[in-house]
């Protein structure tokens, strides 16, 4: 049997056999770690992907450990300019100034009485609403969801005269009841978003979990509390951090409802001047950065500390009632 040699070296190197060039084995290989067999995998994605991140994070994280550097410096270190982020004089009393100055224990529950006490009233009744708006079917159901994104692209500042006057005729100012209240039938602070919130999450579950429950016998309120409510546990955790934080942050509707009277912790801080014009060594000075900062400090750090326990199921609750759609 006659074997010609030229067809055999081809039947070699189409099965790999051969010897290829060591410059085009190099080059492949350079080209596989830069770019990768996806674009995701090599190194110059995740280069400007880490680049990208790192400067996020410096531009959000920069202000915050601007501010925790600036609460443990002295009064001198305040003044030299050669002292920037780390001080040459640790002063720990502005911490313990900060908590003072705020009236920490009383106006800190002021505002976890307003901001926890409307983010659970908000999860029971917008959760029920968006319930109702997304499984449940009656007269005019798309005629009261249009009523309910009506009032959330409604400026709120555009109603505040007819609510303030409302308020005080009710004899609620100056006391939590103008958020807790709303909060109960499922208005306030952003209520309308977490009635649409809970509506898309709804949407989401098959049906046929309402067909067992309702061969069952079970009732609506009944398939709501027993089977739909657990299973809307990252619903729930997103309404709540939301609620909450967008509360406790809150510095225009508790100045026109609460005053002085009642104040929360932002009212407080914006107060912080004159809270301290009462204190021996703060009269008549303007050396006050770093006691404004301790204050900042012992505003943000609950909401910071939520967040912290609970990012792992937040994240999640985001992806999972569309959100990020």
């Amino acid at each position: 049997m006659i074997v010609d040699k030229a067809e055999l070296m081809q039947t070699v190197r189409r099965h790999g056999g051969g010897e290829p060039s060591i410059g085009r084995t190099v080059g492949k290989r350079a080209k596989l770690l830069l770019l990768g067999r996806d674009i995701r995998e090599g190194l110059i994605y995740k280069f400007f992907l880490y680049w990208i991140l790192t400067n996020v994070a410096v531009l959000y994280m920069r202000p915050f450990l601007y501010m925790v550097s600036t609460m443990f410096k002295s009064k001198t270190d305040l003044i030299d300019p050669t002292v920037q982020w780390i001080p040459i004089e640790w002063d720990a009393s502005n911490v313990w100034f900060g908590l003072e100055f705020m009236k920490y224990a009383l106006t800190g529950l002021h505002s976890l009485t307003i901001a926890g006490g409307a983010a659970v009233l908000q999860v029971l009744s917008c959760s029920l609403t968006g319930y109702a708006l997304a499984r449940l079917r009656f007269p005019l159901r798309g005629l009261w969801f249009f009523l309910v994104l009506l009032t959330f692209l409604i400026p709120p500042q555009t109603i505040l005269i007819p609510l303030y006057m409302l308020y005080q005729k009710l004899e609620m100012l100056r006391t939590p009841l103008p958020f807790l209240v709303p909060a109960l039938f499922g208005q306030g602070l952003k209520g309308a978003l977490f009635v649409i919130i809970f509506r898309q999450f709804f949407r989401t579950l098959p049906k046929e979990l309402e067909e067992a429950a309702r061969i069952d016998g079970a009732s609506a309120l009944r398939l709501f509390v027993k089977v739909m409510l657990p299973l809307a546990r990252p619903a729930i955790l997103v309404v709540f951090l939301f609620s909450f934080v967008w509360h406790w942050n809150d510095t225009y509707l508790p100045s026109l409802f609460l005053g002085k009277e009642y104040a929360t912790l932002p009212l407080q801080l914006d107060n912080l001047q004159s809270a301290m014009g009462d204190v021996p060594g703060y009269v008549d000075t303007n050396i006050t950065e770093q006691v404004y900062m301790a204050a900042s400090f012992w505003f943000v750090a609950p909401p910071l500390l939520l967040y912290l326990i609970a990012q792992k199921w937040f994240v999640q609750g985001v992806e999972r009632t569309g959100i990020v759609e």
